[in-house]
């Protein structure tokens, strides 16, 4: 039930005719109460697209009603046309919902620069019917609505005592760090501030969507998004709400790297022993963002001589002189010279595990997830428009 499985949501999906598939294509998922608390964080790419420049006017408060998901657009380099689009996806679910548009988060996601007349009406039927088919079992139907280039909806739930999260996901590419890396919704029936959902979600962000960097691509349309409907009536525990909406968001996280376009390998890529948590952030997301490295593991070539060379690339304190490397298992390299051979090394399996010990007795740690460079990523990419 994903989004809906915390009890005070509603949500569906609904074709509006924005795929040429005929598939769901606009989602709404309202909160009830009797708490309307949110929390958002978006990308930090300076070229936003319209429903991210009215998301963050309207979270500002830390009120939101409801939010509106498209997929077939991404409303972005559309100019004042495309934000007035945005703003009447808002005042036309504001007036069926009987609550203010100020209240209501829009999101969309597709092709850049493409949005007119035709789109702005599908949006808008879209979001009337999405209401009107609003269902506390509508999560999956909602999660489906906002996919694009995914194969499958992505879900997550996780229990607490006496309260529940839930969460729906899409991306598929562009999964590049900026808070937020694709269109996620979480929904919760915890008792919260607006003050702890805010804290809460940008720690969870921080170790989980942060670190998923699938092709080094920052999308213009990133939106995290938290909602609360206190309606368990119960306060959590800090620690313990803290912990399950991190295994919530890592759970979406693992899921969309796993369906990243095109990719054969995940690759989890470890750094241990680093001096800080910015050290280890840094070098390990050097290597996923190291094509010569992802090829390499496309072509399950141990070449771990991209690993060296990618880390070098930093400004994090270590000797690559004495730095280990083990891939799957086996330590290719040590004290930054050659160890067991590299055809010991199996690279068949999808899962990918890259351990990089930088020795530095400073004990930091941190972890990256990416995929491996494939010739169906850059056929898939290069036919996107089309």
């Amino acid at each position: 039930m994903s989004v809906t499985a915390p009890r005070g949501f509603e949500a569906a999906g609904v074709a509006a005719g924005l795929k040429s598939t005929g598939q769901p294509d606009v989602a709404v998922v309202v909160n009830r109460g009797p708490s309307k608390v949110a929390a958002a964080v978006f990308t930090s790419n300076r070229a936003k697209a319209n429903p991210i420049l009215w998301s963050q006017q309207a979270v500002a408060d830390g009120v939101v009603e409801a939010i509106v998901l498209n997929s077939g657009g991404a409303n972005c380099f559309t100019g004042s046309f495309g934000f007035q689009t945005t703003h009447q996806t808002a005042e036309r679910a504001a007036e069926l919902l009987g609550v203010s548009a100020g209240d209501v988060l829009v999101c969309s996601t597709g092709l850049i620069g493409t949005g007119d007349e035709v789109f702005r009406g599908k949006v808008l039927e879209g979001t009337r019917d999405a209401i009107a088919a609003l269902d506390a079992a509508g999560g999956d139907a909602a999660a489906r609505a906002i996919m694009t280039t995914d194969s499958r909806p992505k879900h997550a739930v996780v229990r607490g005592d006496g309260w529940t999260i839930g969460g729906m996901a899409k991306g598929a590419g562009m999964l590049a760090p900026g808070l937020a890396t694709m269109l996620v919704v979480i929904t919760t029936d915890a008792a919260l501030t607006a003050e702890e959902a805010d804290a809460h979600l940008r720690a969870a962000t921080r170790v989980s969507f942060d670190r998923l960097d699938s092709d080094g691509c920052m999308s213009t349309n990133d939106q995290v998004t938290l909602m609360a409907s206190g309606a368990s009536d119960v306060a959590p525990d800090p620690e313990a709400f803290r912990s399950a909406l991190t295994a919530v968001c890592t759970d979406l996280a693992t899921q969309l790297q796993g369906d990243a376009e095109g990719a054969s390998h995940d690759i989890t890529i470890e750094v241990v022993d680093a001096v800080s948590e910015d050290d280890a952030v840094a070098v390990g997301r050097s290597v996923a963002r190291n094509n010569l490295f992802k090829a390499a593991i496309f072509g399950r070539d141990a070449n771990w001589g991209r690993v060296l060379a990618a880390i070098g690339t930093t400004d994090a304190a270590f000797d690559p002189y004495d730095v280990d490397v083990s891939m799957n298992g086996v330590r290719v390299c040590t004290k930054g010279g050659p160890d067991r051979p590299r055809e010991e090394v199996d690279l068949e399996p999808r899962a990918t595990h890259l351990l990089i010990d930088l020795r530095t007795g400073g004990g930091a740690v941190a972890t990256i997830w990416t995929n491996d460079l494939t010739h169906d990523y850059v056929h898939e990419n290069s036919a996107y428009s089309s």
